[in-house]
């Protein structure tokens, strides 16, 4: 494309040194979430990532980063150009600049043509209006849309707003649960980014006290994982794309929540908490929605993300259900790729490669 000027990042120094750029494209692309964030995927790929398959494609206009489709090699179950990020993020995406995003989707969409080569691209989790839209618009050869992973969202609202959205009865009950969570005391604080790795180590032994015997999420008790976290989130929090709350109970931690946020939304992406306050009935889950619904209300965001996920609990607040979306993009060569993808659900996995745990 005229006046812009492509290349593709393959080197680890490389990639941490375009943060300072990556931040104000963040900032610059209204589609953007917390996972597109360069804090996030370079963590990530510090943690899960295999040492040469990066692939990050990056357009430049007059020297300022203006598109960035961050993508690593895989090369099982199929070879393909997959996000990075991994199965621990909700939404995976490229990022475009409001100011151009349709040159500079079309400029990815060029350099994806050249360096695919014999690998599918399989652009997973994509959130509805996501700028791989663009991409798989631009595409000019055989390309397929399939759903992906359904996520529930609710307005950017107060508890007040959000309340109102119940059955009266129900919205009772909720008021009730509240008020009982004010009578016990629990108060809550945002960790400062100093003290946001000790959180995060609460919060996960916490999570995994929830969870013990019920089947947790094993990659959350993994030390990569909470490397990961410490690093991602410590940054992120510094530049306020992220919170981690924490909720004292005589003075002693008995929760903690990771929210992540971006310019268009707020998830609650992890929360622990000590199941000695269900002995005592508290409603976690109530309790963690109004402190985020606290955060963003009036903040110009959109959603309240509930992120992945279907269940019971987020469903009493009748939340609208979007699909995240699936792009398959194939050149000739690798039209069987594609064909087996599409008719098997085989998924090129946006995943963590094999590494050490």
């Amino acid at each position: 494309m005229a006046g812009l000027r492509v290349e593709v990042c393959t080197d680890n120094l490389h990639f941490a040194d375009l943060a300072p750029n990556w931040h104000r494209l963040h900032r610059s692309c209204s589609t953007a979430t917390p996972f597109q964030s360069h804090a996030w995927l370079h963590s990530w790929w510090l943690s899960y990532g295999v040492p040469g398959r990066l692939r990050v494609h990056l357009a430049y206009r007059d020297g300022e980063l203006v598109g960035a489709a961050p993508l690593m090699r895989v090369l099982r179950p199929l070879p393909a150009l997959v996000p990075l990020g991994g199965t621990i993020s909700d939404f995976t995406d490229v990022l475009l600049d409001d100011a151009c995003a349709e040159e500079a989707a079309g400029a990815l969409t060029g350099a994806l043509m050249t360096s695919a080569r014999g690998a599918l691209i399989d652009l997973g989790e994509v959130r509805p209006g996501g700028g791989a839209e663009l991409l798989h618009a631009n595409w000019p050869r055989a390309r397929r849309r399939l759903s992906d992973s359904r996520c529930l969202e609710l307005p950017a609202e107060g508890m007040d707003a959000l309340l109102s959205r119940l059955p009266s009865n129900r919205a009772q009950r909720a008021r009730a649960k509240l008020r009982k969570i004010d009578a016990l005391g629990i108060e809550q604080r945002d960790v400062p980014p100093e003290e946001v790795p000790g959180a995060l180590r609460t919060l996960l032994e916490l999570h995994g006290l929830q969870w013990q015997g019920r089947g947790v999420t094993r990659e959350h008790l993994r030390p990569r994982f909470e490397e990961h976290l410490a690093r991602a989130v410590g940054e992120m929090t510094r530049q306020g794309d992220a919170v981690v709350t924490e909720f004292r109970l005589d003075g002693e931690v008995v929760a903690a929540d990771l929210t992540l946020l971006s310019p268009a939304l707020a998830g609650g992406y992890l929360y622990g908490a000590h199941p000695g306050l269900r002995g005592r009935k508290v409603d976690v889950a109530t309790m963690l929605l109004r402190a985020c619904a606290q955060r963003i209300d009036g903040s110009g965001r959109a959603a309240l993300s509930m992120l992945r996920g279907n269940e019971p609990y987020k469903q009493h607040w009748r939340p609208e259900v979007r699909v995240n979306q699936r792009f398959l993009l194939a050149r000739r060569r690798t039209l069987p790729l594609l064909w087996a993808s599409t008719l098997h659900g085989r998924r090129c996995p946006a995943t963590e490669p094999s590494g050490p745990a």
